[in-house]
């Protein structure tokens, strides 16, 4: 993928941790100029109280041969939003792809806890971060980025279109609502970006070996196996840069349209693009999740690597 996106222009909101890290530092490695949003920094943290830092998010872009400009900012500002939006138009005058990674909702998630025995204040808490925020997002930087044909917004979420056809139980109905909507989001954004030849998508990854993921287990993506003991389905899990991967190949395809208004997965543009994950495989996730975990199947990747 190096130099694909040379001279192109993104920007990775919510890009301090997993999957958006990945893509930003997977964008640069393509060449692209990465603008990397979030509310943690190396002078504060954000509610998620995490280490993980835009700062270091933007030294991984720069490494991987792209440059990057980290910037804090809280996407349920629209003052902070403008402004930033304000600052891309001023530096490049141009926004060739956005990334809708924004989240930070895990901790109020209530893991199977019906609506009326959570926390009001988390639950309306996640539909702000996974859907508000998006919003306002997109209300800013899309101006940018419909100057010019061409154009790919991408919306993250958990799980496919079909997946969540379904309700998700064991996960909260705020979450299972807040994630839903990025479908949705896509099939909206695809209409009003169809006049200016621009792409709108939903992205998942897998069973994601995020830093959080990684630490609730207590391995690393060295070792990560290990952590099969506790959870065997854990055999299926990618790490970030399968997702990454997929954007930067998205991003660089210039027949990406053909996908508007759909809900992609990492498997899925996997088989597209001819990529694989880190360690040479290519997990199919999702399929794994329907047919072996969900049914209650003894964990076994064989044939979903």
């Amino acid at each position: 993928m190096s130099g694909q996106l040379q001279g192109k222009v993104a920007l990775v909101a919510g890009g301090t941790r997993g999957a958006s890290r990945a893509i930003a530092t997977e964008l640069g490695r393509a060449g692209a100029t990465v603008y990397v949003t979030g509310r943690t920094t190396r002078e504060q943290r954000s509610e998620v109280n995490r280490p993980e830092t835009i700062e270091d998010t933007a030294d991984l872009v720069r490494e991987a041969g792209g440059e990057a400009i980290a910037i804090r900012v809280d996407h349920l500002d629209p003052e902070q939003v403008r402004a930033l939006a304000e600052r891309v138009d001023s530096e490049q005058g141009r926004l060739d792809i956005l990334v809708d990674g924004l989240w930070g909702g895990d901790g109020y998630l209530d893991w199977g806890k019906p609506v009326w025995e959570q926390s009001l204040d988390g639950a309306l808490r996640m539909i702000r971060l996974g859907i508000d925020a998006h919003i306002i997002t997109n209300h800013f930087l899309l101006p940018l980025l419909i100057r010019r044909p061409g154009g790919l917004v991408v919306e993250m979420t958990d799980g496919t279109a079909e997946y969540n056809a379904r309700y998700r139980k064991g996960t909260s109905l705020p979450f299972y609502v807040a994630k839903a909507a990025a479908h949705h989001l896509a099939l909206g954004l695809a209409d009003d970006l169809a006049p200016h030849d621009c792409t709108a998508v939903a992205m998942t990854p897998g069973w994601l070996r995020s830093e959080a993921m990684l630490d609730e287990f207590g391995v690393t993506e060295e070792n990560w196996r290990d952590a099969l003991e506790k959870m065997p389905h854990f055999c299926i899990s990618e790490s970030p840069t399968y997702v990454g991967r997929a954007v930067s190949a998205l991003a660089a395809d210039p027949k990406a349209a053909r996908f508007t208004g759909q809900t992609l997965s990492s498997e899925q543009m996997a088989l597209e693009y001819g990529f694989t994950d880190v360690d040479g495989s290519r997990p199919v996730g999702w399929r794994y999740m329907v047919e072996v975990a969900d049914v209650g199947k003894p964990a076994d990747p064989t044939g979903y690597r």
